[in-house]
Parts: structure tokens; sequence; C-alpha cells
């Protein structure tokens, strides 16, 4: 019977991979639309949406969006239902505890989603009011 020995990774090379994971974690925000009794309710996201943690000062910027439109196009919401899209951002800081959603636009209107709690997993469901 042939021994198999488990192959041997050096740590330089364990450390770079671990940098090249942390380089690329993102955060994964699903949010809620309630549902509305109007029709020809619209909706859409501006590339100039980020997360902010206000303490560190850092901006974590969309790097895609799911189910809704990017300015200058327009996503319909249907009526009577919860309208549910996904937005992805890039990592925030390992020392981030608490952060924002906001939408910075020249117009009314852009979302703002205050005081989100970090969890472990760096993914979030928001209420859009």
């Amino acid at each position: 019977m042939e021994t198999i020995t488990k192959p041997e990774i050096s740590e330089e090379i364990l450390e770079f991979l671990q940098t090249k994971i942390q380089a690329e974690k993102q955060v994964i925000v699903h949010c809620c639309v309630p549902a509305s009794f109007e029709l020809g309710n619209q909706i859409r996201v501006w590339q100039s949406t980020f997360l902010i943690d206000r303490s560190l000062g850092h901006k974590s910027n969309l790097i895609h969006q799911y189910n809704i439109s990017l300015f200058p196009y327009w996503t319909d919401i249907p009526p009577f239902k919860d309208f549910w899209f996904t937005l992805v951002f890039s990592g925030l800081p390992d020392e981030c505890t608490g952060f924002d959603l906001i939408e910075e636009i020249p117009e009314e209107g852009g979302f703002f989603v205050p005081n989100i709690k970090r969890n472990g997993t760096d993914v979030y469901r928001v209420i859009i009011d």
C-alpha cells in the first residue's frame, strides 16, 4: 500500500496568498424597497454609491449591482410587492465596526441607510425608504 504524504507549502507562499485573499474581500448589501401601491415607480443606482466608515474616513466603492439599473437607465418597480436588489462593494477595513450606505448624487432621492453595524460575514440586508 502506498503512503500519500501531505504536500508542504512554504510560509512565504501562504503569506502571499493570505494577502491576495484580503485584497479581494467584498461587501454584499441586499436592499429592499418595501411594497408600494403606486404604479409606474422606477429605481436606479448611481456609480457614486458608497459604504462609508465615518470613524476611519474610509469609502468602499460600488463594484457591481444586480437587479437594478445603473444611471442613466431605470428599472421598473412592480406594484404590491417588495422589490429586492443587490449591491457589491469593495472591502471594508478590518477595524471598521459600522458604516453608512450613501448614494452621492446631484439630485434629491439618493439612497441613505445610516449606522449599519458590521458583522462577521460582510453580507447585509437593508431597507431603502
